[in-house]
């Protein structure tokens, strides 16, 4: 009768070193989605979602750090007021991000997380490294908030379409109001008014 083998015990020591330098291939790639989710919502539809959401994320991370670049940098006799408003923008846009980077997961796909991915997409013009004036750094953030606001409301739309009201309740909850509001704040600092004397009525500026 021939001898069973026996196979090697499983090494059961315990060792505190970590395991570091670890890689391996992907367990998902990029612009696919998982199949057979149960959300009632058929892969086209998810992949199509997730595409136009991934956009969304890009244009919002981007948003979030010109925002945290025009809290660091602001300058003159409005610092203090900018300085804070940029950084509460700032941690608003924070939860944006996740917001959509979530949604894009339950569906199942892959959502965008890395600078240099995000640079490739989005379609928010890149300021330069360097300090600028506070009106320009005003109308580069409220150029962004319109992109944005304008791919929110085709977005949402197309979601509804598709049957998708989660998304279409997202965008307009959480993304398109957040930039709404943010907008009118932004806004208001570039009304050109009196900041100590009163314009008297009856005197019209020459030219």
């Amino acid at each position: 009768m021939a001898k069973k083998e026996i196979a090697p015990a499983r090494q059961t020591t315990i060792n505190a070193q970590p395991r570091i330098h670890q890689r391996a291939a992907e367990i998902q790639a990029y612009g696919t989605v998982s199949h057979g989710l149960p959300l009632e919502l058929e892969e086209p539809v998810r992949l199509e979602m997730t595409e136009r959401l991934n956009l969304l994320l890009a244009d919002t991370m981007t948003l979030r750090d010109l925002y945290k670049k025009s809290h660091w940098q602001v300058a003159g006799p409005t610092f203090y007021q900018l300085h804070l408003l940029f950084d509460k923008h700032y941690g608003e846009q924070v939860e944006i991000v996740d917001e959509i980077a979530e949604r894009i997961q339950l569906l199942g796909g892959i959502s965008l997380a890395m600078a240099a991915d995000v640079a490739e997409t989005t379609r928010i013009e890149r300021p330069p490294r360097g300090r600028e004036e506070v009106p320009v750094q005003i109308s580069r953030l409220l150029d962004a908030h319109q992109i944005i606001i304008g791919h929110c409301r085709k977005l949402s739309r197309r979601a509804s379409e598709l049957g998708d009201d989660g998304t279409s309740d997202l965008v307009i909850s959480d993304v398109l109001r957040a930039n709404e509001l943010q907008v009118w704040f932004l806004s208001e600092h570039l009304v050109d008014v009196p900041l100590v004397h009163a314009q008297d009525p009856g005197v019209r500026r020459a030219g």
